[in-house]
């Protein structure tokens, strides 16, 4: 009979990395959802609720980058696991995400 080996200590190898690099093509793209509501409104084919859903992208990019900051450092601090995302920031993230989805539709609209 074979003995299990000792538990060792997790080596995180580049999925701290990955996860850095999803997170700022995460705010990439928002950046690009909010430059494009920003160049629909300079055209001049919205109406007061249109430029009302740009800036309330350009705001919701701003949270979501905030966000996405704070995860990034968290990521990059230490040598051991990255912490656990809080409830609050996962949160706020998920409702930036929708936000944004939903004032492309009123721009789109």
């Amino acid at each position: 009979m074979t003995t299990p080996a000792v538990a060792q200590e997790r080596d995180p190898g580049l999925q701290p990395e990955r996860t850095r690099l999803a997170w700022r093509r995460t705010t990439l793209a928002f950046a690009v959802a909010a430059v494009l509501a920003a160049r629909e409104a300079a055209g001049g084919g919205l109406g007061p609720a249109g430029l009302v859903a740009v800036a309330c992208s350009a705001l919701v990019w701003l949270v979501f980058l905030r966000v996405a900051h704070h995860r990034v450092r968290a990521l990059s601090a230490g040598s051991g696991p990255p912490a656990v995302m809080s409830l609050p920031a996962a949160l706020a993230a998920t409702a930036c995400t929708i936000a944004l989805a939903g004032f492309g539709v009123a721009v789109v609209v």
